[in-house]
């Protein structure tokens, strides 16, 4: 299991890098083996930033992420090998992950001379096949061929088929099919629910609620770099609480009804207020513990569902400790 725990990264801007941008912060959240989780936000919310701390690409700057009870930020030296064999990340340009001038299959051919440089050829290319076959792409088709030679929905396949020749326990998927067109997108998609159904667990990356519904068990959405609501996402989706994730859903376009104008805003953030950062007052003032200055804190409205503070009925809502 992989689990984020009020992981918060905080950059330095300005001159000098004599100011803090707070891109994420206490963000918390676990994957479960064979669970996709929908980290859903617009851009700009930290979606990828958190995707990036999972992978190690960036050092988180507060809480912890650990895989298997093992913190991830102690990794250093020959440990970083041994967890990207568990946790590998596919990502929304696939054109960005190969040398145009070298041959699509090179992808693999580096897992091997990392990992299983004592492996008989027969037996390697035994095992790539049956990667690339359990992606649905024909070994014959896609192997020996340049990049540009490839489609995106291919090359993103390829990808994983990378992902699935190491003992993979987690994979970050950011905006994996963003790029492709639709008939492909299911494909991917699907292929990301037979991975869910062996017991890989999946971090889904998506800006697209209709995406992350379709796929994932869990839902987490994401604004300014906070959790504003979270669960499962059946009763995410049917009971939109936070009037963020309420906007998110009445936006998604339905192909049943003709274009109109949307028109929709949330209240600006009350600066050196206490509670939520969406509304002009906090409900829960006073109870224990209470919020940090403009720290939204997340109320349980139902079993499984979690949602940032705002004007709940109190009998409704309990805080999370």
């Amino acid at each position: 299991m992989l689990s984020l725990d009020r992981v918060t990264k905080v950059y330095k801007v300005g001159t000098f890098g004599g100011k803090d941008m707070v891109a994420v912060r206490d963000v918390s959240f676990d994957i479960n083996p064979g669970e996709v989780v929908s980290l859903i936000g617009e851009s700009g919310s930290g979606k990828t930033t958190v995707g990036k701390m999972i992978l190690k690409l960036i050092d988180i700057s507060g809480g912890s992420i650990s895989l298997d009870g093992l913190d991830v930020a102690s990794i250093h030296g020959a440990g970083v090998k041994r967890y990207y064999r568990h946790v590998q990340g596919v990502f929304q340009d696939p054109f960005s992950s190969y040398n145009p001038i070298f041959k699509a299959d090179r992808v693999l051919s580096l897992i091997r001379s990392e990992y299983f440089a004592d492996m008989a050829r027969s037996e390697w290319n035994a095992k790539v096949e049956a990667a690339l076959r359990a992606v649905t792409l024909d070994p014959d088709q896609v192997l020996n061929k340049f990049p540009h030679q490839l489609s995106g929905g291919q090359l993103q396949r390829l990808l994983v088929a990378r992902a699935l020749l190491l003992e993979l326990k987690i994979l970050v998927a950011d905006e994996i099919i963003s790029m492709l067109d639709a008939s492909t997108r299911i494909d991917v998609l699907n292929m990301l629910a037979e991975l869910k159904s062996r017991g890989m667990g999946i971090l889904f990356i998506t800006h697209d609620l209709s995406l992350g519904n379709y796929i994932s068990e869990k839902t987490v959405i994401l604004r300014r770099g906070v959790v504003v609501e979270m669960g499962a996402t059946d009763k995410v989706f049917a009971n939109p609480t936070h009037p963020y994730t309420r906007m998110l859903v009445s936006s998604v376009p339905q192909l049943h009804k003709k274009w109109v104008q949307i028109e929709a805003e949330l209240p600006a953030p009350i600066a050196g207020r206490g509670g939520c950062l969406f509304h002009e007052m906090y409900p829960l003032a006073g109870r224990t513990p209470e919020p940090a200055a403009d720290e939204p804190t997340l109320a349980k409205i139902e079993e499984d569902h979690f949602v940032g503070c705002f004007d709940l009925p109190s009998e409704k809502a309990s805080l999370v400790a």
